[in-house]
Protein backbone atom coordinates (compact mmCIF):
# COMPACT_ATOMS: atom_id res chain seq x y z
CA UNK A 1 0.00 0.00 0.00
CA UNK A 2 2.86 2.40 0.75
CA UNK A 3 4.20 1.97 -2.80
CA UNK A 4 1.04 3.58 -4.15
CA UNK A 5 1.91 6.89 -2.46
CA UNK A 6 5.71 6.85 -2.23
CA UNK A 7 7.60 6.08 -5.45
CA UNK A 8 11.11 5.93 -4.01
CA UNK A 9 11.92 2.50 -2.53
CA UNK A 10 14.22 4.14 0.01
CA UNK A 11 11.29 6.14 1.38
CA UNK A 12 9.14 3.02 1.73
CA UNK A 13 12.01 1.15 3.41
CA UNK A 14 12.54 4.02 5.86
CA UNK A 15 8.86 4.01 6.83
CA UNK A 16 8.76 0.24 7.32
CA UNK A 17 11.93 0.34 9.41
CA UNK A 18 10.27 2.76 11.80
CA UNK A 19 9.11 1.48 15.19
CA UNK A 20 5.51 2.08 14.05
CA UNK A 21 6.11 1.00 10.43
CA UNK A 22 3.60 -1.87 10.43
CA UNK A 23 1.00 0.30 12.13
CA UNK A 24 1.59 3.10 9.62
CA UNK A 25 1.14 0.83 6.61
CA UNK A 26 -2.08 -0.61 8.06
CA UNK A 27 -3.34 2.89 8.78
CA UNK A 28 -2.56 4.09 5.23
CA UNK A 29 -4.68 1.23 3.87
CA UNK A 30 -7.52 2.27 6.19
CA UNK A 31 -7.29 5.89 5.03
CA UNK A 32 -7.61 4.79 1.43
CA UNK A 33 -10.56 2.49 2.19
CA UNK A 34 -12.32 5.32 4.04
CA UNK A 35 -12.03 7.67 1.06
CA UNK A 36 -9.44 10.08 2.42
CA UNK A 37 -7.73 12.26 -0.17
CA UNK A 38 -4.10 11.53 -1.05
CA UNK A 39 -3.00 14.82 0.48
CA UNK A 40 -4.12 13.53 3.89
CA UNK A 41 -1.83 10.52 3.54
CA UNK A 42 1.14 12.69 2.55
CA UNK A 43 0.47 15.02 5.50
CA UNK A 44 -0.06 12.34 8.15
CA UNK A 45 2.65 9.79 7.39
CA UNK A 46 5.56 12.12 8.33
CA UNK A 47 3.81 12.89 11.63
CA UNK A 48 3.37 9.19 12.35
CA UNK A 49 7.01 8.46 11.52
CA UNK A 50 8.16 11.13 13.94
CA UNK A 51 5.83 9.75 16.60
CA UNK A 52 7.33 6.29 16.11
CA UNK A 53 10.81 7.67 16.70
CA UNK A 54 9.61 9.75 19.65
CA UNK A 55 7.84 6.83 21.36
CA UNK A 56 10.71 4.42 20.68
CA UNK A 57 13.27 6.68 22.36
CA UNK A 58 10.98 6.86 25.40
CA UNK A 59 10.84 3.09 25.80
CA UNK A 60 7.65 2.11 23.91
CA UNK A 61 7.79 -1.50 22.72
CA UNK A 62 4.34 -1.93 21.15
CA UNK A 63 1.12 -0.08 20.34
CA UNK A 64 -0.25 -0.39 23.88
CA UNK A 65 2.79 1.17 25.52
CA UNK A 66 2.97 3.80 22.78
CA UNK A 67 -0.42 5.13 23.93
CA UNK A 68 1.24 6.57 27.02
CA UNK A 69 3.32 8.91 24.88
CA UNK A 70 0.63 10.41 22.60
CA UNK A 71 0.00 13.53 24.67
CA UNK A 72 3.70 14.13 25.27
CA UNK A 73 4.30 13.88 21.53
CA UNK A 74 1.52 16.39 20.83
CA UNK A 75 3.13 18.90 23.17
CA UNK A 76 6.54 18.17 21.61
CA UNK A 77 5.04 18.84 18.18
CA UNK A 78 3.56 22.13 19.32
CA UNK A 79 6.91 23.22 20.75
CA UNK A 80 8.47 22.74 17.33
CA UNK A 81 5.69 23.69 14.90
CA UNK A 82 3.60 26.05 17.01
CA UNK A 83 6.11 28.82 17.53
CA UNK A 84 4.31 31.15 15.14
CA UNK A 85 0.89 30.59 16.75
CA UNK A 86 -0.49 33.76 18.32
CA UNK A 87 -3.34 32.26 20.34
CA UNK A 88 -4.12 29.24 22.51
CA UNK A 89 -6.71 28.14 19.96
CA UNK A 90 -4.10 28.05 17.19
CA UNK A 91 -1.71 26.05 19.37
CA UNK A 92 -4.53 23.66 20.30
CA UNK A 93 -5.20 23.07 16.60
CA UNK A 94 -1.54 22.26 15.97
CA UNK A 95 -1.65 19.76 18.85
CA UNK A 96 -4.87 18.22 17.53
CA UNK A 97 -3.42 17.83 14.03
CA UNK A 98 -0.56 15.81 15.53
CA UNK A 99 -2.58 13.91 18.12
CA UNK A 100 -5.51 12.83 15.95
CA UNK A 101 -3.69 10.69 13.33
CA UNK A 102 -1.56 9.05 16.03
CA UNK A 103 -4.61 8.08 18.07
CA UNK A 104 -6.42 6.82 14.98
CA UNK A 105 -3.41 4.70 13.98
CA UNK A 106 -3.10 3.14 17.44
CA UNK A 107 -6.85 2.53 17.76
CA UNK A 108 -6.83 0.76 14.41
CA UNK A 109 -3.82 -1.33 15.40
CA UNK A 110 -5.15 -2.30 18.82
CA UNK A 111 -8.88 -2.63 18.16
CA UNK A 112 -9.26 -3.07 14.40
CA UNK A 113 -11.47 0.00 14.04
CA UNK A 114 -11.40 3.74 14.68
CA UNK A 115 -13.64 5.88 16.84
CA UNK A 116 -15.50 3.12 18.68
CA UNK A 117 -13.10 2.31 21.46
CA UNK A 118 -12.63 5.64 23.17
CA UNK A 119 -12.62 5.35 26.92
CA UNK A 120 -16.10 5.88 28.28
CA UNK A 121 -16.44 8.85 30.55
CA UNK A 122 -17.74 7.82 33.98
CA UNK A 123 -21.33 8.73 34.70
CA UNK A 124 -21.59 11.72 37.07
CA UNK A 125 -21.53 10.69 40.74
CA UNK A 126 -20.84 7.09 39.69
CA UNK A 127 -18.67 6.51 42.75
CA UNK A 128 -21.35 7.67 45.22
CA UNK A 129 -24.49 6.69 43.29
CA UNK A 130 -23.33 3.79 41.08
CA UNK A 131 -26.80 2.53 40.21
CA UNK A 132 -28.37 5.75 38.95
CA UNK A 133 -27.59 5.23 35.26
CA UNK A 134 -29.05 1.72 35.44
CA UNK A 135 -32.09 3.10 37.24
CA UNK A 136 -32.72 5.54 34.39
CA UNK A 137 -32.36 2.82 31.76
CA UNK A 138 -34.06 -0.13 33.46
CA UNK A 139 -36.65 1.27 35.86
CA UNK A 140 -37.61 4.45 34.03
CA UNK A 141 -37.09 2.95 30.55
CA UNK A 142 -35.20 5.95 29.17
CA UNK A 143 -33.31 5.72 25.89
CA UNK A 144 -29.57 6.25 25.64
CA UNK A 145 -29.89 9.81 24.32
CA UNK A 146 -32.10 10.80 27.26
CA UNK A 147 -29.72 9.18 29.75
CA UNK A 148 -26.88 11.20 28.21
CA UNK A 149 -28.92 14.39 28.64
CA UNK A 150 -29.34 13.59 32.34
CA UNK A 151 -25.59 12.98 32.54
CA UNK A 152 -24.93 16.37 30.93
CA UNK A 153 -26.94 18.22 33.57
CA UNK A 154 -25.42 16.21 36.42
CA UNK A 155 -21.92 16.91 35.13
CA UNK A 156 -22.69 20.58 35.65
CA UNK A 157 -23.80 19.88 39.22
CA UNK A 158 -20.66 17.83 39.89
CA UNK A 159 -18.39 20.63 38.63
CA UNK A 160 -20.25 23.20 40.71
CA UNK A 161 -19.97 21.12 43.90
CA UNK A 162 -16.24 20.67 43.32
CA UNK A 163 -15.77 24.40 42.89
CA UNK A 164 -17.83 25.04 46.04
CA UNK A 165 -15.74 22.60 48.07
CA UNK A 166 -18.55 20.12 48.67
CA UNK A 167 -16.81 16.85 49.46
CA UNK A 168 -19.72 14.46 48.87
CA UNK A 169 -23.42 14.20 48.14
CA UNK A 170 -24.08 14.22 51.87
CA UNK A 171 -22.88 17.83 52.00
CA UNK A 172 -25.44 19.01 49.42
CA UNK A 173 -27.82 21.54 50.95
CA UNK A 174 -30.73 23.72 49.77
CA UNK A 175 -28.53 26.86 49.59
CA UNK A 176 -26.00 25.00 47.43
CA UNK A 177 -28.72 23.78 45.08
CA UNK A 178 -30.21 27.27 44.86
CA UNK A 179 -26.80 28.76 44.05
CA UNK A 180 -26.21 26.12 41.38
CA UNK A 181 -29.55 26.77 39.69
CA UNK A 182 -29.06 30.54 39.73
CA UNK A 183 -25.65 30.15 38.09
CA UNK A 184 -26.62 27.42 35.64
CA UNK A 185 -29.96 28.74 34.41
CA UNK A 186 -28.54 31.98 33.05
CA UNK A 187 -29.04 31.92 29.29
CA UNK A 188 -31.02 28.67 29.23
CA UNK A 189 -34.35 28.42 27.46
CA UNK A 190 -37.45 27.71 29.53
CA UNK A 191 -37.58 24.10 28.43
CA UNK A 192 -33.90 23.60 29.27
CA UNK A 193 -34.46 25.04 32.73
CA UNK A 194 -37.36 22.65 33.17
CA UNK A 195 -35.24 19.68 32.08
CA UNK A 196 -32.38 20.68 34.38
CA UNK A 197 -34.66 20.95 37.40
CA UNK A 198 -36.39 17.70 36.46
CA UNK A 199 -33.06 15.88 36.32
CA UNK A 200 -32.09 17.22 39.74
CA UNK A 201 -35.38 16.14 41.28
CA UNK A 202 -35.07 12.63 39.87
CA UNK A 203 -31.48 12.31 41.04
CA UNK A 204 -32.11 13.67 44.54
CA UNK A 205 -35.17 11.47 44.99
CA UNK A 206 -33.14 8.43 43.91
CA UNK A 207 -30.32 9.30 46.35
CA UNK A 208 -32.79 9.50 49.23
CA UNK A 209 -34.47 6.25 48.23
CA UNK A 210 -31.12 4.46 48.22
CA UNK A 211 -30.18 6.03 51.60
CA UNK A 212 -27.29 7.92 50.04
CA UNK A 213 -28.48 11.14 51.67
CA UNK A 214 -30.49 11.56 54.86
CA UNK A 215 -32.98 14.10 53.55
CA UNK A 216 -35.08 14.13 50.41
CA UNK A 217 -34.06 17.41 48.79
CA UNK A 218 -36.09 16.92 45.61
CA UNK A 219 -38.89 19.12 46.97
CA UNK A 220 -36.41 21.99 47.29
CA UNK A 221 -36.00 22.13 43.51
CA UNK A 222 -39.06 23.74 41.99
CA UNK A 223 -39.57 22.92 38.33
CA UNK A 224 -40.48 26.07 36.36
CA UNK A 225 -43.86 25.93 34.74
CA UNK A 226 -43.75 25.62 30.96
CA UNK A 227 -47.14 25.83 29.28
CA UNK A 228 -47.62 23.39 26.47
CA UNK A 229 -49.49 25.87 24.29
CA UNK A 230 -47.25 28.85 25.01
CA UNK A 231 -45.40 28.86 21.68
CA UNK A 232 -46.53 29.02 18.09
CA UNK A 233 -45.36 25.98 16.05
CA UNK A 234 -42.22 26.84 14.06
CA UNK A 235 -43.39 25.59 10.68
CA UNK A 236 -43.01 27.31 7.32
CA UNK A 237 -45.26 27.69 4.31
CA UNK A 238 -45.27 25.25 1.41
CA UNK A 239 -43.92 27.96 -0.87
CA UNK A 240 -40.96 28.35 1.46
CA UNK A 241 -40.46 24.58 1.36
CA UNK A 242 -40.23 24.76 -2.45
CA UNK A 243 -37.75 27.62 -2.20
CA UNK A 244 -35.64 25.60 0.23
CA UNK A 245 -35.62 22.49 -1.97
CA UNK A 246 -34.72 24.56 -5.03
CA UNK A 247 -31.52 25.66 -3.25
CA UNK A 248 -30.17 22.11 -3.17
CA UNK A 249 -27.55 21.41 -5.82
CA UNK A 250 -28.30 17.82 -6.80
CA UNK A 251 -25.37 17.60 -9.19
CA UNK A 252 -23.06 16.50 -6.35
CA UNK A 253 -23.23 13.65 -3.84
CA UNK A 254 -23.81 16.04 -0.93
CA UNK A 255 -26.78 17.64 -2.66
CA UNK A 256 -28.32 14.28 -3.58
CA UNK A 257 -28.07 13.14 0.04
CA UNK A 258 -29.44 16.36 1.51
CA UNK A 259 -32.32 16.51 -0.98
CA UNK A 260 -33.45 13.00 -0.02
CA UNK A 261 -33.19 13.79 3.70
CA UNK A 262 -35.17 17.03 3.38
CA UNK A 263 -37.93 15.24 1.49
CA UNK A 264 -38.15 12.60 4.22
CA UNK A 265 -38.41 15.29 6.89
CA UNK A 266 -41.11 17.35 5.23
CA UNK A 267 -43.10 14.51 3.62
CA UNK A 268 -43.39 12.20 6.61
CA UNK A 269 -42.63 14.55 9.49
CA UNK A 270 -39.74 12.37 10.62
CA UNK A 271 -37.40 13.43 13.40
CA UNK A 272 -33.75 14.00 12.60
CA UNK A 273 -32.70 10.90 14.55
CA UNK A 274 -35.21 8.78 12.62
CA UNK A 275 -33.73 9.89 9.30
CA UNK A 276 -30.19 9.24 10.54
CA UNK A 277 -31.08 5.72 11.72
CA UNK A 278 -32.78 4.58 8.51
CA UNK A 279 -31.25 1.42 7.03
CA UNK A 280 -31.53 -0.20 3.63
CA UNK A 281 -33.81 -2.85 5.14
CA UNK A 282 -36.30 -0.15 6.16
CA UNK A 283 -37.10 0.61 2.52
CA UNK A 284 -39.39 -2.03 1.03
CA UNK A 285 -39.02 -1.37 -2.69
CA UNK A 286 -41.20 -4.31 -3.72
CA UNK A 287 -44.23 -3.06 -1.78
CA UNK A 288 -43.29 0.64 -2.09
CA UNK A 289 -43.27 1.12 1.66
CA UNK A 290 -41.05 3.00 4.10
CA UNK A 291 -40.69 1.54 7.60
CA UNK A 292 -39.58 3.67 10.55
CA UNK A 293 -38.72 1.39 13.49
CA UNK A 294 -37.89 2.34 17.08
CA UNK A 295 -39.64 5.67 17.19
CA UNK A 296 -39.59 7.95 20.20
CA UNK A 297 -42.93 6.62 21.43
CA UNK A 298 -41.60 3.05 21.40
CA UNK A 299 -43.45 1.86 18.29
CA UNK A 300 -42.79 1.73 14.55
CA UNK A 301 -44.58 3.26 11.57
CA UNK A 302 -45.03 2.24 7.95
CA UNK A 303 -45.64 4.77 5.17
CA UNK A 304 -46.38 4.45 1.47
CA UNK A 305 -43.18 5.38 -0.33
CA UNK A 306 -43.91 8.53 -2.31
CA UNK A 307 -42.47 8.43 -5.81
CA UNK A 308 -40.58 11.72 -5.43
CA UNK A 309 -38.99 10.47 -2.20
CA UNK A 310 -38.14 7.08 -3.68
CA UNK A 311 -36.54 8.67 -6.74
CA UNK A 312 -34.43 10.96 -4.58
CA UNK A 313 -33.22 8.04 -2.44
CA UNK A 314 -32.40 5.95 -5.51
CA UNK A 315 -30.45 8.85 -7.01
CA UNK A 316 -28.39 9.11 -3.83
CA UNK A 317 -27.85 5.35 -3.51
CA UNK A 318 -26.61 5.11 -7.10
CA UNK A 319 -24.65 8.32 -7.42
CA UNK A 320 -23.79 9.59 -3.95
CA UNK A 321 -23.63 6.94 -1.25
CA UNK A 322 -20.11 5.56 -0.59
CA UNK A 323 -19.35 1.90 -1.21
CA UNK A 324 -19.61 0.34 2.25
CA UNK A 325 -20.95 -2.75 3.96
CA UNK A 326 -22.72 -0.62 6.58
CA UNK A 327 -26.50 -0.84 6.08
CA UNK A 328 -27.38 2.74 7.04
CA UNK A 329 -28.83 4.79 4.20
CA UNK A 330 -27.19 8.16 4.75
CA UNK A 331 -23.47 8.77 5.26
CA UNK A 332 -21.08 11.63 5.82
CA UNK A 333 -20.05 13.35 2.62
CA UNK A 334 -16.39 13.43 3.70
CA UNK A 335 -14.02 10.77 4.95
CA UNK A 336 -14.17 8.77 7.08
CA UNK A 337 -17.32 7.16 5.72
CA UNK A 338 -19.63 6.92 8.73
CA UNK A 339 -23.42 7.05 9.11
CA UNK A 340 -24.74 10.57 9.45
CA UNK A 341 -25.87 11.82 12.86
CA UNK A 342 -29.12 13.50 13.84
CA UNK A 343 -27.19 16.74 14.43
CA UNK A 344 -25.94 16.62 10.83
CA UNK A 345 -29.50 16.11 9.56
CA UNK A 346 -30.64 19.18 11.48
CA UNK A 347 -27.62 21.17 10.28
CA UNK A 348 -28.51 20.37 6.68
CA UNK A 349 -32.04 21.70 7.23
CA UNK A 350 -30.64 24.89 8.77
CA UNK A 351 -28.21 25.36 5.89
CA UNK A 352 -30.84 25.25 3.16
CA UNK A 353 -33.38 27.28 5.11
CA UNK A 354 -30.78 30.03 5.40
CA UNK A 355 -29.89 29.78 1.71
CA UNK A 356 -33.54 30.19 0.82
CA UNK A 357 -33.81 33.24 3.07
CA UNK A 358 -36.43 31.58 5.28
CA UNK A 359 -36.47 33.08 8.75
CA UNK A 360 -37.81 30.86 11.50
CA UNK A 361 -37.28 30.61 15.23
CA UNK A 362 -34.89 27.75 16.10
CA UNK A 363 -34.49 26.43 12.57
CA UNK A 364 -33.69 22.74 12.22
CA UNK A 365 -35.08 19.35 11.31
CA UNK A 366 -38.10 19.94 13.56
CA UNK A 367 -39.02 22.97 11.45
CA UNK A 368 -39.86 20.63 8.59
CA UNK A 369 -41.59 18.20 10.95
CA UNK A 370 -43.80 21.04 12.20
CA UNK A 371 -44.45 22.06 8.60
CA UNK A 372 -45.65 18.55 7.77
CA UNK A 373 -48.01 18.50 10.77
CA UNK A 374 -49.36 21.98 10.05
CA UNK A 375 -50.11 20.99 6.46
CA UNK A 376 -52.08 17.98 7.70
CA UNK A 377 -53.98 20.21 10.13
CA UNK A 378 -54.81 22.64 7.34
CA UNK A 379 -56.10 19.69 5.30
CA UNK A 380 -58.53 18.99 8.19
CA UNK A 381 -57.28 15.54 9.12
CA UNK A 382 -58.27 14.38 12.60
CA UNK A 383 -55.81 14.83 15.45
CA UNK A 384 -55.68 11.06 15.95
CA UNK A 385 -54.74 10.52 12.32
CA UNK A 386 -52.11 13.25 12.42
CA UNK A 387 -50.64 11.98 15.69
CA UNK A 388 -50.36 8.45 14.32
CA UNK A 389 -48.81 9.73 11.10
CA UNK A 390 -45.96 11.62 12.77
CA UNK A 391 -45.52 9.22 15.68
CA UNK A 392 -46.88 11.27 18.57
CA UNK A 393 -47.27 9.33 21.78
CA UNK A 394 -50.13 11.48 23.04
CA UNK A 395 -52.84 13.56 21.42
CA UNK A 396 -51.66 16.45 23.62
CA UNK A 397 -48.56 16.66 21.45
CA UNK A 398 -50.71 17.27 18.38
CA UNK A 399 -53.08 19.80 19.93
CA UNK A 400 -50.47 22.55 19.83
CA UNK A 401 -50.99 22.79 16.07
CA UNK A 402 -54.70 23.53 16.46
CA UNK A 403 -54.49 26.47 18.86
CA UNK A 404 -53.80 29.15 16.23
CA UNK A 405 -55.21 29.75 12.80
CA UNK A 406 -52.22 31.69 11.54
CA UNK A 407 -53.90 32.69 8.28
CA UNK A 408 -56.93 34.09 10.07
CA UNK A 409 -54.77 36.01 12.55
CA UNK A 410 -52.80 37.48 9.66
CA UNK A 411 -56.03 38.74 8.08
CA UNK A 412 -57.06 40.35 11.37
CA UNK A 413 -53.64 41.99 11.79
CA UNK A 414 -53.76 43.41 8.27
CA UNK A 415 -57.36 44.61 8.55
CA UNK A 416 -58.82 47.80 9.99
CA UNK A 417 -59.57 46.25 13.36
CA UNK A 418 -63.35 46.62 13.09
CA UNK A 419 -65.56 43.83 14.30
CA UNK A 420 -68.67 43.20 12.22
Amino acid sequence: MLERYFLRPATVDRIRANFAGAYIEHYVGWLRAQGYADRNVFRRVPILCQFGEFASTRGAIDGQTALDHVEAFAQHWVAIHGKSCRSDAARAKVAHDARNPVRQMLELALHGSVGRHRQRKPFPFEAEAPGFAGYLRDERGLKADTVERHAFYLNGLSAFLDSAGAASLASVSPPLLAAFLVERCVGLARTSRRDLCGTLRIFLRYCHRERLVERDLSAVVEVPRVHRLANVPRGITWEEVRDMLSCVDRRCALGRRDYAMLLLLVTYGLRGIEVAQLTLEDIDWQHERLNVPQRKAGHWSAYPLASVVGEAIIDYLKNGRPQTTDRHVFFRSMAPWRPITSAAVSSAAVRYLQRAGVRVHRAGAHTLRHTCVQRLVDAQFSLKTIGDYVGHRSAQSTKIYTKVDVAALREVAMGNGEVL
